[in-house]
């Protein structure tokens, strides 16, 4: 038996929707057998029930759930920072050319290694990931991510259009091409497929029908896409499908519904979209720092509460602005403090966003996303620097709530001691 002392701080329930709430240990541990949770409690208490345990001891930090990102781009890490432009023009300047650049294993295996180690190192545990065009490069991310410990989903980004030439695949070699990768990974060391169509812009209807081929022929996918981002983009998604009452019609009529199914951003859906979105079951990746780093817009998120469409933080790398989910819940609280009708978000609600939410949406909230018994023993170790701000306001905290917002606030990669998964360490500062 493993003792991990140290702060612990965890969410019981779902604040979101008031029926959960903070819990912390100041003098905490988690018990851990195997890779597994066996308990949480005092740390004199676990001590006593579990003597001769191996202890970690790290009084003077704090330990928090395993991170769970449920959207961001493999290719995307290069374009952090590309700024001045909107969505169409970004994708089109910056991120697609840098996208083509990894056409090969050679230039694939460096950037993979770099996209993982930056997960670890911001205490994500768990990521679903938008993967590359090119399916060797997706090989190798396959690879690397089983290589790396952490819990990974993604899948090979599909489109038969409006994309540069190295990135082009028809509706035949799409399917072919997801195929071979879905046998060879899905479910095999650690990683889960996700059918990736780019958005209905690159799609003809020729693929999203092959996408809803590929989850109806394969048990236990994923699927990921975007949606409703911007309004330039949904004007274009119009014109190419005259037929569409909605964004959302371009993917429902090819069965790309159901719990299993994360539409990233929904900023601008109608009020019948998110009826038909809800009664679909599907769920909403929230991407803040995205959002407003290509002027795209604002997260109503009261929409979908009271639609009951369920959401998660995540990065969105690369025009997320990092890869720090603290970062993420702190832009998520900015952005609805700023609208009419924005939910008020307390640290414990910003946490869950951030790792309980994310669980739920990719259907792992039975094993991961909450310091809970019998759970996957994934969680992170934040160490404030020395002589820090973060550091200095921790000391004048009273309350782990507190606590709480000064992490999501102010701690970011700098502060990431280390972070497990299964119990075992896969990143350590």
């Amino acid at each position: 038996m493993e003792l991990f002392r140290a702060h612990v701080i965890d969410v019981d329930g779902d604040p979101l929707r008031g029926n959960g709430r903070l819990r912390a240990l100041p003098d905490g541990a988690l018990a851990v057998e195997q890779g597994i949770i066996m308990s949480v409690d005092d740390y004199d208490t676990l001590l006593h029930r579990h003597p001769g345990s191996h202890v970690h001891d790290h009084r003077g930090s704090f330990l928090l759930p395993g991170l769970i990102d449920v959207h961001v781009h493999f290719p995307q890490l290069p374009v952090i920072g590309a700024m001045g432009l909107p969505l169409l023009s970004w994708l089109n300047r910056r991120t697609f050319p840098a996208e083509a650049r990894l056409n090969n294993a050679e230039s694939a295996r460096p950037a993979a290694r770099s996209f993982l180690r930056r997960l670890a190192a911001n205490g994500t545990t768990t990521a679903l990931a938008f993967g590359s065009h090119i399916p060797q490069a997706q090989q190798v991310f396959f690879e690397e991510a089983a290589a790396s410990g952490l819990r990974v989903c993604s899948g090979l980004s599909l489109g038969d259009r409006d994309l540069p030439e190295a990135l082009l695949r028809d509706a035949d070699t799409c399917y072919r091409e997801s195929l071979e990768l879905i046998k060879r990974w899905n479910g095999t060391e650690g990683i889960r497929y996700a059918v990736t169509p780019r958005f209905s812009v690159c799609c003809s209807e020729a693929v999203l029908d092959i996408c809803g081929t590929l989850m109806r022929e394969n048990e236990g996918l994923l699927f990921q896409t975007h949606i409703n981002e911007n309004r330039d983009e949904i004007d274009l998604v119009q014109r190419l499908f005259p037929w569409a009452e909605d964004y959302f019609a371009t993917y429902e009529r090819y069965g790309l519904t159901g719990s299993q199914c994360v539409y990233a951003h929904n900023l601008h859906a109608g009020e019948d979209e998110l009826s038909r979105m809800a009664s679909a079951g599907v769920a909403v990746a929230h991407c803040p720092s995205s959002n407003s780093f290509l002027g795209s817009g604002s997260f109503p998120m009261r929409q979908h509460l009271e639609y009951g469409i369920p959401f998660a933080a995540a990065s969105d790398v690369g025009a997320g602005t990092g890869f720090s989910l603290f970062k993420e819940a702190l832009a998520a609280y900015e952005t609805q403090m700023l609208r009419e009708d924005g939910v008020a978000l307390d640290p414990a609600a910003l946490l869950y966003l951030v790792t309980g939410a994310g669980a739920k949406l990719l259907g792992m909230d039975d094993l991961v996303g909450s310091l809970e018994s019998g759970k996957q023993a994934d969680f992170v170790l934040m160490s404030p620097p020395p002589q820090s701000t973060l550091a200095a306001v921790i000391s004048e905290a009273g309350s782990s709530g507190q606590i709480l917002g000064a992490l999501i606030t102010l701690a970011r990669e700098e502060s990431v001691a280390a972070t497990w998964v299964a119990g075992r360490e896969v990143y350590r500062r």
